[in-house]
């Protein structure tokens, strides 16, 4: 009997994320099978699990998803598997938490596509801020920039140490330059973004971030890129599928373009899906985060 492919879904959070089990059923594993609550100190018992309960053939149609809410704990999750293989016993392992990878990864390959061909620039030198940059999506949004050469600050909206702390950790992990700063108000919003190159909004949803009075004051703003999809979106004047279309702005006509979340989300679909249908082909295991996220995503915009 032909032995049926099974993605192991290991998540720190009480439950599974629905999202995932549908993009897994949808990339074509026949078994899912969920874990929560799991803590780093389980992945070594359950990676050799999963590898000693099938020969090594079988283990080419069985992988290993990480999930959860924390950036740091999926890397940390990932990384305790690799010394759990015993070859020729041996899976691959995706991480996305929360989609905050692949999400990420799509909304930097979508605003660096649009950078490129409205203003014939790429990441490296230019200033981008971070609204929302001290929650998953932003961190991971940051730490790409800042590897492509962007000069990236994460933006919290409460506390300047909870910024500075994130871009500290994440800079030690991962040979970033991110910076940390906090815009408490409009006031503080439009100091930031007078000479911002690119703005990213990876707050939560149904919040109006950037409205156009603040956008008003970025006189050096190209691209400014919104992952918010539940109304009011995160930045006043970008339409949902925009995907390099000019943005409004309040005091000036400028030449700044906007990449909303449904552009974004097309990508970051499209990627998760790829990715983890690569964990079916592969014929050696993979280890997939961020990275190799946002190289696939660039082949997809």
């Amino acid at each position: 009997m032909a032995k049926r492919s099974i993605l192991h879904m290991f998540d720190p959070m009480p439950n599974n994320s629905p999202f995932d089990i549908n993009m897994a059923l949808d990339a074509g594993f026949d078994v899912l099978m969920p874990y929560s609550n799991v803590k780093l100190e389980n992945i070594q018992n359950l990676t050799q699990d999963v590898i000693f309960s099938r020969t090594p053939a079988a283990c080419k149609k069985t992988a290993i998803f990480i999930g959860g809410r924390d950036m740091g704990m999926a890397i940390d999750m990932l990384q305790a598997t690799k010394p759990a293989m015993v070859p020729p016993f041996q899976v691959s392992v995706f991480a996305d938490p929360s989609g905050a990878y692949t999400t990420a990864a799509a909304l930097v390959a979508c605003v660096e596509k649009a950078l490129k061909e409205k203003h014939g620039k790429d990441l490296n030198g230019c200033k981008a801020l971070v609204f929302g940059g001290t929650g998953p999506v932003g961190i991971a949004t940051g730490v790409i920039a800042s590897l492509q050469g962007a000069n990236t600050t994460l933006v919290d909206h409460l506390s300047i140490d909870a910024a500075k702390d994130a871009a500290k950790q994440y800079n030690r992990r991962f040979g970033a330059s991110i910076d940390g700063a906090v815009a408490r108000n409009d006031e503080e919003k439009a100091a930031l973004i007078a000479d911002a190159d690119i703005v990213f909004c990876t707050a939560k949803a149904g919040i109006r971030v950037l409205n156009a009075a603040v956008l008003g004051q970025a006189k050096q703003l190209k691209v400014a890129g919104d992952v918010n999809a539940v109304p009011p979106l995160g930045i006043e004047g970008i339409e949902l599928n925009d995907s390099g279309a000019p943005l409004i702005l309040a005091s000036q006509s400028g030449n700044a373009v906007g990449v909303g979340a449904l552009a974004v989300g097309n990508i970051k679909y499209k990627t998760q899906q790829e990715l983890l249908k690569l964990l079916l082909e592969t014929e050696e295991p993979l280890f997939l985060d961020f990275r190799e996220a946002f190289t696939k995503a660039r082949t997809l915009v």
